[in-house]
């Protein structure tokens, strides 16, 4: 939530249940608003290691429970948690150059985000465009692409949830609110963008690389979905 940038940590086993591990600190991202979740590594005493396949939010407790590849630890064992960076900064990547294009569409056509899904190779966002312009759409990424290049330090804090909500913006869904929590973690991008925001993003506008329009869909009423990638 504070460092995006954190690769590395160490960490105690609280709870474990065959393949599936809870730990008293991570930095594995469990997959969640439209985002996919961290993999990597937990590695043990002697070296023992165990592949982090996947990683997902209990929704009773509220726990990270992380999915292994096998049986390996014990609750009161002390691992190191190894992230795949290379997905990871993929992913951070992929989310702020989402955040930007949805402000760009937002600020110029008024439309609202109906979903959106970030993966490592491409990511889409479905909006609430009344017709599958595709010219509106490239023109978009290309405004999207002048801001990424200018080099933006995001800004990351916190807000009490009533304070926030007065912010003009804060919220870009269609059909959603923020969780119900008294504090909310803000991710700004100065002049440009700011929302309430959980996932992990980059330091700098300009580490997005070029967004990329792959293709847009029809899908339904009022409905588009925007495919896009990046390069490099």
């Amino acid at each position: 939530m504070d460092d995006s940038y954190l690769r590395e940590f160490e960490a105690e086993v609280v709870e474990a249940s065959e393949n599936l591990v809870v730990l008293d600190q991570t930095a594995f991202h469990p997959v969640g608003g439209g985002l996919p979740s961290d993999t990597g590594f937990l590695i043990g005493a002697g070296g023992v290691r165990a592949r982090v396949e996947d990683v997902y939010k209990d929704r009773e407790t509220g726990k990270v429970v992380h999915v292994l590849d096998r049986s390996t630890f014990r609750a009161g064992d002390r691992v190191r948690g190894v992230l795949n960076w290379e997905r990871r900064y993929r992913v951070m990547r992929m989310h702020t150059a989402l955040h930007i294009l949805i402000a760009v569409l937002n600020s110029r056509y008024g439309v609202l985000v109906t979903g959106n899904k970030v993966g490592v190779e491409r990511s889409r966002v479905d909006v609430n465009l009344e017709r599958p312009d595709r010219r509106l759409v490239m023109e978009a990424i290309e405004e999207a692409n002048k801001i990424a290049a200018r080099g933006v330090d995001l800004k990351i804090y916190y807000l009490p949830r009533e304070e926030a909500m007065k912010i003009p913006g804060i919220v870009k869904l269609a059909k959603a609110l923020p969780p119900a929590v008294e504090r909310l973690r803000i991710v700004e991008i100065p002049g440009v963008d700011i929302q309430a925001d959980g996932g992990p993003h980059v330091a700098n506008t300009s580490e997005v690389g070029r967004i990329v329009f792959l293709k847009l869909e029809n899908k339904g009423r009022n409905n588009r979905r925007i495919h896009f990638t990046l390069e490099p």
